[in-house]
């Protein structure tokens, strides 16, 4: 398996959040009852898996594969990218303060709540698209082929030393939590 392979599969993983993570924001503006904990319990599983685990991945071990390779780290497809991962963790941030803000009781941060889950939900939308169509067929060109497998190594560090055993499968247990629960 490929890296990049890797990283797509953990794209339909956030995918799935970010269906469940719109399909609660459009009930909580529609008036309907949404429990603010789905918003932090999103947040934790952005923060956790999407940044802490997949995006450690992109910026530790992709990006600076392909960085090595020649392509440039502050402009080009490398520089939007993680631009971008920046703006989800603005958002992300937005959403957990706002969902606590309404878990006590301000109503009023409601909007607050639906504007961050519904930006970070637009931004990685579009840019999971540019990854797996345009970045991660780009890598697979320009990173050394025998490089390949130490990425794929490298990736299997990530996830086993760095964020811990057994972190990537309570994600996915939350993830799948999240999604039951934006389902009900």
């Amino acid at each position: 398996m490929q890296a990049t392979d890797i990283l797509m599969s953990e794209h339909r993983v956030i995918e799935r959040v970010i269906a469940s993570l719109e399909a609660q924001a459009g009930r909580l503006a529609a008036g309907e009852a949404a429990r603010p904990g789905f918003f932090l319990d999103a947040a934790d599983f952005i923060k956790g898996f999407a940044d802490g685990c997949h995006h450690r991945k992109e910026e530790g071990v992709l990006f600076e594969a392909i960085v090595g390779a020649g392509l440039p780290r502050e402009v080009g497809p490398i520089g939007v990218m993680l631009s971008e991962h920046e703006q989800g963790r603005a958002f992300t941030r937005g959403m957990r303060a706002a969902a606590e803000r309404l878990a006590a009781g301000d109503a009023s941060a409601a909007r607050e709540v639906i504007a961050n889950a519904r930006g970070y939900a637009a931004l990685l939308r579009q840019h999971i698209q540019k990854e797996d169509g345009i970045l991660f067929p780009m890598a697979a060109q320009v990173i050394p082929s025998p490089q390949h497998a130490g990425v794929v190594e490298a990736f299997e560090h990530v996830e086993h030393e760095e964020t811990g055993e057994g972190v990537h499968e309570k994600y996915l247990a939350l993830a799948e939590a999240l999604e039951r629960e934006a389902a009900a």
